[in-house]
């Protein structure tokens, strides 16, 4: 089994930076550009380059297993579907769909792709520059062509043909070595079935096997994994939403929770191994506590964009370990684009400071830096050439020039006290002040207005460590510098004055 390096970023950081990449669509751009076929192993060194004196600290693939033909004809042939790509691509063709990549047919590398080998060469030259390579798990489902429908399937939630027959939108039948089979397909209880999944039962004890098999294998090709709807395997969850249909082959329910099986299965070999979850409804906690290193903080994202400043600051008074394992983005594949979301570039700047300051792992997503406005469907291989937002793109740049101190990377953060301005003037509420600090000493200061119209307010600093009368204050976002005197601070805290969504990152010195 192949070890992770050492000398991996991810490894030697409090505050690591991921970036998803849409691995299809990476290719086809990339081949179009070059003129000829780019695989996995021939990814010109100058975007890992690139990549790397960003301050990323591991790559996460999107979209590199093999999907299956089921998989690719639904892909292909549903009309709902179809109008979005038309949507996205007036020019779209058959030839730009490639299935879902979270309906995977065999956790193999797509030879159209590269395949295994060509991905391991990757993931060397990735560590060469200190980079981890993350692939998805997806373990509620499984393509419904997986190889486990015929030869096992009672891995999965079985039905009947009664319930083929009243149900068909969330059944399909199945030749197997045994016979006809029906099949649940894979769903979330929020949403109707994913027509083209078939749905795993995880109280099953010969699935629960099989999948941490899967798992190990995947842990030699890379060195985490984000783990596609981590939620739904959760014993509660599950139960929920498939009621008497979970019955394990023993004829009763398995006890203990499949996560924490797994992460415990995979340390013994790869205690260093990365384990992302993609969580929601408030299950972040629990599934940190069965061993997830991150969890997808789907509960920021929503404050920041509906909800506002207060909202924001009562989320980020939650317990520092919860902080600190949780991930935080403001896109993916599964959002809109930041650009739209968030829709001016001051809202979009000010909400892309924020999650990529506060603690825990930190998440862009392949175009948001670019201000990319289209959202892809993941079935595609090809996006719409789209013009790149240069102001969008020097802000990225510059932010994540500051991301690459030591004292965000090894720093501790505490908020900071905000006071109104004056009285009856509540714009205070809509200002979000933390700083980072080594030791006892606060070295960054972020201020952010996160709202769309100016705001004042004093912010109470921590002074006690820095020496001399004044201090000096030097945005790193702007070339801006601002001296004040220490018993000024110290008495009355520092003033701010904000336009909408300004904002400042300071690095906080003695002034000479």
């Amino acid at each position: 089994m192949t070890k992770s390096l050492p000398s991996l970023r991810i490894h030697q950081t409090r505050h690591p930076l991921l970036y998803e990449v849409n691995t299809r669509v990476l290719l086809t751009e990339l081949s179009r550009s070059a003129g000829s076929r780019v695989t996995l192993g021939t990814i010109p060194d100058r975007l890992l380059d690139d990549w790397a004196s960003l301050g990323f600290d591991a790559i996460w693939l999107m979209g590199v297993w093999k999907t299956g033909r089921i998989g690719l004809e639904i892909a292909t042939t549903h009309p709902d579907l179809a109008a979005e790509y038309r949507k996205v691509l007036p020019d779209f063709t058959t030839a730009d769909v490639g299935g879902s990549p979270y309906s995977i047919s065999a956790y193999e590398v797509s030879t159209e792709l590269g395949g295994e080998k060509e991905l391991a060469r990757l993931r060397k030259r990735l560590a060469e520059r200190g980079l981890g390579l993350v692939l998805d798990f997806v373990c509620n489902h499984t393509a419904r062509d997986h190889a486990w429908t015929k030869e096992h399937p009672e891995y999965y939630i079985q039905g009947s043909p009664e319930l083929l027959e009243q149900e068909p939108w969330a059944w399909f039948e199945v030749s197997t070595k045994k016979g006809k089979a029906v099949l649940a397909l894979g769903r979330d209880p929020m949403f109707p079935p994913w027509t083209d999944t078939a749905q795993i039962n995880h109280m099953h004890a010969g699935a629960r096997e099989a999948l941490v098999s899967v798992l190990r294998q995947i842990a030699g090709l890379c060195d985490g994994v984000r783990c596609d709807m981590a939620m739904l395997m959760l014993r509660g969850v599950f139960l929920v939403t498939w009621d008497k249909k979970v019955m394990s082959e023993e004829g009763g329910v398995l006890q203990t929770e499949f996560w924490g099986d797994a992460i415990t299965n995979v340390r013994k070999s790869r205690p260093d191994f990365l384990f992302v979850a993609e969580a929601y409804w408030d299950l972040e906690w629990a599934l940190q506590q069965l061993g997830f290193d991150y969890t997808y903080d789907k509960r920021l994202y929503d404050r920041l964009r509906y909800e506002g400043a207060v909202s924001v600051r009562n989320h980020l008074k939650a317990e520092m370990t919860f902080q600190t394992h949780s991930l935080r983005f403001i896109e993916n594949h599964d959002e809109p684009r930041a650009a739209m979301a968030f829709s001016s570039e001051a809202w979009h700047s000010a909400a892309a400071v924020v999650t990529l300051t506060v603690p825990g792992m930190a998440m862009l997503h392949d175009g948001q830096m670019d201000g990319r406005a289209v959202k892809v469907p993941v079935q595609l291989s090809r996006r719409p050439q789209e013009a790149v937002s240069e102001q969008i793109r020097r802000f990225y740049r510059r932010l994540l020039v500051c991301l690459g101190d030591a004292s965000f990377r090894q720093g501790d953060w505490r908020m900071l006290s905000v006071r109104p301005a004056w009285h009856d003037n509540p714009t205070w509420e809509n200002y979000l002040a933390y700083c980072w600090q080594r030791g006892d000493v606060c070295e960054r200061i972020v201020v952010v207005n996160y709202a769309p119209h100016s705001g004042q307010c004093y912010i109470d600093l921590p002074m006690a460590e820095v020496d001399g009368p004044a201090l000096e204050f030097r945005d790193l976002m702007s070339d801006a510098a601002y001296v004040r005197e220490r018993s000024s601070l110290v008495s009355k805290g520092m003033y701010f004055d904000l336009p909408g969504y300004g904002f400042h990152i300071f690095a906080l010195s003695s002034a000479r």
